[in-house]
């Protein structure tokens, strides 16, 4: 199984009411929710470790992770409310106003003993969860239990209002990124923990501390991905409609991990033994499941009956 720990909440997302008045619609989102949502859609057993609420909203939640067939025995309900986040578009990019004091997400701890991590081949961590330090320190509690025997998967997705602290966080996610295999982030997140370094030169020194792969998404330019073994790679980003970019990136890490997962390169072993032909097709895979996701409102992640086609054609 795949597990993926961190943040399970509720989007507000604009939306065009009858009477022509904007309004704003609940969907289920949270970046380390969507994650295993699209890889079980894909395919790929998959499960949930966080936070979720009892309420209304962690309901909503729940269903939607069950019937896409994430397994949620992981995951720990609790009274403590959702986390809402309040969406709207600006240029293109998706802005968030969040809403997560006291919340069963930012309340999550990790239970000692309670993952059999023999059973697990990957975990993915990252977005709000690591900001604050519970969640940080939790989150780090749990990799550490890991015994360096699962393959850490790591995007900052990085929210800059909810940070207090930029140069905290930055060496908050820089030691994340150490712990990692696999690390992913957008341009916009690089920018924002490494300014204008050049992408190649700190992929290289990333893969340098023992990261196996390294991945910056780059919207409509395409990803680019660095592998100590298979080197450097390039591919476009499928031309599509674009109708918003909500969960874009986290179908691309989906995409990604799935794509690993079919290959049989998932493991810490494997994946280093990622060959050049192979990071290609990762790539181009993971950019089309975001390329869909892109074409439908929300975190609407691809389903493998969407991929098979685009899957063969890659070879």
């Amino acid at each position: 199984m795949i597990l993926s720990c961190g943040d399970a909440l509720i989007d507000f997302v604009p939306a065009r009411l009858a009477d022509g008045r904007d309004g704003l619609r609940p969907v289920v989102g949270g970046s380390c929710l969507n994650v295993p949502v699209g890889l079980a859609r894909l395919g790929a057993p998959a499960g949930f470790v966080g936070g979720i609420s009892t309420d209304l909203f962690g309901s909503m939640i729940a269903a939607h992770a069950q019937a896409s067939g994430v397994d949620l025995s992981h995951a720990t309900r609790s009274a403590d409310q959702t986390t809402l986040a309040f969406v709207r578009h600006v240029g293109g990019e998706a802005q968030y106003a969040f809403y997560d004091a006291e919340t069963a997400a930012r309340k999550w701890t990790y239970r000692h003993g309670s993952i059999p991590f023999t059973s697990i081949d990957a975990i993915h961590v990252g977005s709000t969860t690591l900001i604050h330090d519970l969640g940080a320190a939790e989150t780090r509690a749990l990799i550490a239990a890991t015994q360096g025997g699962v393959t850490i998967s790591f995007d900052p997705n990085c929210r800059p209002n909810l940070v207090q602290d930029k140069a905290a966080y930055r060496v908050q996610m820089d030691g994340f990124a150490a712990s990692a295999d696999l690390i992913k982030m957008s341009d916009v997140d690089f920018d924002y923990l490494h300014g204008h370094d050049d992408y190649a030169a700190r992929a290289e020194a990333l893969l340098a501390r023992g990261a196996k792969l390294v991945v910056v998404t780059r919207g409509p330019k395409g990803a680019l991905g660095w592998h100590a073994g298979a080197g450097a790679a390039e591919v476009a980003a499928p031309a599509v409609e674009v109708v918003d970019t909500i969960g874009a990136g986290d179908s691309f890490q989906a995409g990604l991990l799935f794509a690993l997962h079919r290959l049989g390169r998932l493991g810490k072993a494997a994946l280093a033994e990622l060959t050049a032909t192979e990071l290609r097709k990762v790539l181009a895979f993971a950019a089309a499941c975001a390329a869909v996701t892109c074409t439908r409102e929300g975190a609407d992640p691809p389903r493998w009956a969407d991929m098979t086609a685009t899957w063969n054609d890659l070879g």
